[in-house]
């Protein structure tokens, strides 16, 4: 029996379990639809696809919503879905939203495919936009300005002026997102469109503020002019406009300051000489724009750095640095954008940057172009204080993995060594170990660093010598050229070969001493290691690069001119012009002719004594000295790094075309400032109109006790006054009551006009008493009575002698 108990209640429960995920699975069908996970609608059979037709036609809303969600799960795939569009087109005019949206969405991807079909539903378009709500006003006006078809410009702009005047600020934001699109169909209609932006100017809200600034740009970019009215509204605006309205409107308003704004000018006061004169309307738009550096948008941040880059006086250039720091840790792409942006304005501001040079240390994740920006940050702020910690860094980096990080960082100790002297011996120091190094990029760049410090050190010390002074002893240049012949055989690289060969070409004339004073043996006038270079390369000329062959041809050239009676040096001279002569690269062979040629005053028989093929071909022939004077005088000092001048860019600050390289449609180019700016009237609105005080009509009521100041809009301040009233104020009559201005006074005053009228009240009464027992005549009593209530309202002194004259009336007429 239990047994079959235990079966039962199994089976029942069994039974109630399928029921309950039938009713589960029923009920939560509808919000499977609704939450729609992406992997559904994507992975679409073919099955599914031919019944998204037979969908579309269903008199099932259910059944449209989740074919078009289909359909632009299966657009976002790339597919084209066109075939579709008439189906799609019926439901236009769908009344559930939902449904609308997706159709819009559709329809503005094939409408210019299918033109004709799209054409059918314009009437629905135009009668949404008189649909009460104003996302459909919107979606409406959006799907017909996409409509890419000229034939409906005329329509298209009536819509847009009809949202234009919109009650709603998402309509009118729509609306001027919509004119560039009908401006890029049919730019015939830019008179129409330039009234509509005029209308959008005037708008008050800022939601659609910053579309319109994107169809003024797009439209009428030179009609400066048209903001004249508005600009001082904008600025004021500009702190309530949606994050990329406000990098628009920051754009175009930084475009209008250049052009009708007067530049910042040095103060003409002895006492302010690092204050600058600002024009006040600059002044609102930096005061305006100045706390947007905390936006939590980057665009919105560089935008707000260009204002201050471009319009502020230079003493307003350090603020931009720390919101630009800030942003260097929201992503990597936000990072490479700043840093490329910093570089433009590191000479500028590097006294600011040289005090954040931890922000821009090199981490081993960062991408190569971030690198490299970081390294040339590095270099613009070093200094005197801060060099011993970056040279440590330049150092590291040297032993990096990127081949274009070591190139970067060598040439930084470079730099180092010119910009700080203190720093020159360890620098050197530096350089020198890297040559001993087993990597080519880091010997070769080490090379060519040396090459520009030996020839700058060694300029230096000519012009010191020149002066009659003492040239520093802190490093030898000679000794490094010596150290780097011998070591000729080590470098690889061409471009390191070739330099260390012209060295030695250049200072073979400088004859170095040893520290006992004793000149090292070698051919006269020539330094000891010269020759031997020669006969290296000379050994192997035919394998080296052509630009290194140059270079030895010159190291030839140079030698015979400083000693021509030497044979070892004659000899040499003969092999390399010989190989050069019938050398493959023609560069090769021109400069051996024109070398021989140079020569031919100082040795003839270049080429050999018992050689017929060389021609003389006559002309001038240069004595040794003009030869020496050609080969070794007028070498031009190895280039310094120059800063670009930042008011030439225009405007590549903040803009694609500092990433690019290259300017696009869509940078702002700023013009050059002008000698003298607009008319500050110009810019004058009714907003900016000193507000004269509002004085109301005055009551008609028989008493006024209040003057003006009961009509300004300004708060009463209750303090007694003794004064005369104001001009245009009612004068106030004897016995009428002053206009209580302290709050105590009236509190005093009541309580004294409450124990006068009690005190009336009690001699009427007396008097009445005596009236009824003595004459008992009605018309006197009333007559009393009145006066006593004539006494007891507390009007003005006027109403008691009325009644009193009254009371005399009564009496009169009753006797």
């Amino acid at each position: 029996m239990a047994a079959l108990n235990l079966n039962m209640l199994t089976e029942n429960a069994s039974r109630l379990g399928m029921r309950l995920q039938e009713t589960l699975s029923e009920h939560t069908r509808d919000l499977a639809i609704a939450r729609g996970t992406g992997s559904a609608y994507l992975d679409n059979p073919e099955e599914k696809v031919k019944n998204i037709a037979k969908q579309l036609d269903s008199n099932s809303d259910r059944e449209k919503l989740e074919a078009m969600k289909r359909l632009i799960a299966l657009i976002s795939r790339g597919r084209n879905v066109s075939e579709f569009f008439a189906q799609v087109v019926k439901n236009v005019a769908s009344h559930n939203l939902e449904i609308r949206k997706l159709v819009y969405i559709y329809l503005l991807r094939y409408a210019e495919q299918e033109p004709d079909l799209a054409l059918l539903s314009i009437n629905t378009f135009q009668k949404d936009l008189s649909d009460p709500n104003p996302l459909i006003r919107a979606m409406a006006l959006r799907v017909l300005s996409g409509i890419k078809v000229p034939m409906i410009g005329s329509i298209v702009v009536l819509a847009i002026k009809k949202c234009a005047a919109d009650i709603s600020p998402y309509v009118r934001k729509a609306a001027a997102l919509a004119i560039p699109k009908i401006y890029h169909l049919d730019s015939t209609h830019q008179p129409e469109l330039i009234k509509i932006i005029c209308t959008l100017l005037k708008d008050q809200s800022p939601l659609s503020i910053g579309s319109v600034a994107v169809a003024f740009e797009a439209v009428c970019p030179t009609r400066l002019d048209l903001l004249h009215q508005h600009y001082r509204r904008l600025c004021r605006t500009l702190i309530d406009v949606d994050e990329w309205g406000q990098v628009d409107l920051l754009n175009l308003l930084v475009r209008y300051a250049r052009v009708m704004l007067p530049r910042p000018i040095p103060s003409n006061e002895a006492s302010s000489s690092t204050q600058f004169e600002v024009d006040s309307d600059l002044r609102l738009l930096l005061t305006s724009a100045e706390p947007l550096f905390q936006s939590q948008n980057p665009a919105v941040v560089l935008a707000v750095a260009r204002v201050f880059y471009y319009l502020g006086p230079p003493t307003d250039l350090p603020k931009i640095v720390p919101p630009l720091l800030r942003l260097l840790h929201v992503s990597s792409e936000v990072e490479r954008v700043i840093l490329t942006n910093l570089v433009l304005i590191s000479s500028t501001v590097s006294d600011v940057l040289a005090k954040s040079y931890t922000y821009l240390l090199v981490r081993a994740d960062d991408s190569r172009q971030v690198k490299k920006s970081k390294i040339q940050l590095l270099r613009s702020v070093v200094n005197a204080e801060n060099y011993p910690s970056l040279l440590r860094e330049f150092i590291c980096y040297a032993d990096d993995a990127d081949d274009d990080l070591v190139a970067d960082s060598i040439q930084a100790i470079g730099y180092t060594a010119r910009i700080v002297p203190e720093s020159t011996q360890q620098c050197l120091a530096a350089l020198m170990s890297f040559i001993q190094s087993k990597h080519d990029v880091i010997v070769t760049n080490a090379v060519l660093v040396l090459k520009s410090l030996v020839q700058i050190r060694i300029q230096q010390q000519q012009s010191i010598i020149a002066i009659g002074g003492l040239p520093p002893q802190t490093f030898s240049p000679l000794e490094i050229i010596s150290r780097l012949a011998r070591r000729i055989d080590e470098l690889r690289h061409p471009k390191a070969r070739a330099c260390v060969v012209w060295l030695v070409g250049q200072y073979a004339a400088s004859i170095p001493t040893t520290g006992n004073g004793h000149t090292p043996l070698g051919p006269e006038g020539i330094a000891p290691w010269a020759p031997d270079v020669l006969r290296k390369m000379a050994k192997s000329f035919q394998q080296e690069a052509s630009h290194v062959k140059l270079q030895i041809l010159t190291l030839a050239a140079k030698l015979l001119v400083l000693n021509p009676s030497d044979r070892t040096i004659g000899l040499l001279n003969r092999y390399v012009f010989s190989l050069a002569r019938y050398d493959l690269d023609y560069d090769v062979r021109d400069r051996g002719r024109t070398l021989s040629a140079l020569l031919a005053g100082v040795n003839a028989n270049i080429y050999g004594e018992n050689d017929d093929a060389h021609e003389d071909v006559g002309g001038v022939v240069l004595r040794r000295e003009q030869v020496r004077v050609v080969l070794f005088e007028g070498k031009a000092s190895p280039a310094e790094d120059v800063a670009k001048d930042a008011e030439d860019d225009h405007g590549r600050f903040g803009s694609l075309a500092a990433i690019t390289g290259r300017w696009t449609g869509s940078d702002n180019y700023l013009p050059d400032w002008l000698e003298e700016g607009t008319e500050s009237s110009l810019r004058d609105s009714e907003a900016d109109m000193p507000q004269m005080p509002a004085y109301t009509s005055q009551s008609s009521a028989p008493r006024s006790i209040a003057g003006p100041t009961a009509t300004r809009a300004s708060p009463v301040v209750l303090t007694p006054t003794g004064r005369a009233s104001p001009v245009g104020s009612i004068v106030r009559q004897e016995g009428a009551k002053a206009a209580y201005m302290d709050l105590d006074k009236f509190y005093e005053d009541t309580e004294e006009t409450e124990e006068s009228e009690e005190s009336a009240s009690e001699d009427d009464d007396s008097n009445e008493d005596e009236d009824g027992e003595g004459s008992g005549d009605d018309e006197d009593a009333a007559a009393r009575s009145s006066e006593g209530e004539s006494e007891s309202t507390g009007d003005e002194g006027e109403s008691e002698g009325d009644s009193v004259n009254e009371n005399s009336h009564l009496q009169g007429t009753t006797r």
